[in-house]
């Protein structure tokens, strides 16, 4: 069974910044897209970032991207997203995410997996 863990999560004032970490467990997963959604209360849950495997293709959402560097670490399955100059509107959950495959019996499987998500608060 896929398992993805984060953190990073916390209260901090408007301007500040913040570090999200997550890694995904087990050698015989391949981690081909990770990165994070957040979702504030009442909406729905919106992406944030991704970075690939192998060529490392990078994405951010338009509301953070110039202030955010998403970055993983493959020999860990790590991934990394420094948030600055945080504001008010970036007040909500974040979720990890990786997806990607392994071999069982044989068969590829695919899997999408969440981590079970961070409070991230800024304060004006």
């Amino acid at each position: 069974q896929v398992q993805v863990g984060g953190s990073g999560g916390g209260l901090v004032q408007s301007g500040g910044s913040l570090r999200h970490s997550c890694s995904g467990s087990g050698s015989i997963f391949k981690f081909e897209t990770m990165g994070w959604f957040r979702q504030e209360s009442g909406s729905p849950r919106e992406f944030v970032a991704l970075i690939t495997d192998g060529t490392s293709t990078i994405i951010y959402a338009d509301s953070v991207k110039g202030r955010s560097t998403i970055s993983r670490d493959n020999s860990k399955n790590a991934v990394y997203l420094q948030m600055n100059n945080l504001k008010p509107e970036d007040t909500a959950v974040y979720y990890c995410n990786a997806a990607g495959q392994y071999y069982k019996g044989g068969l590829k499987i695919h899997f999408d997996s969440w981590g079970q998500g961070t409070q991230v608060t800024v304060s004006s």
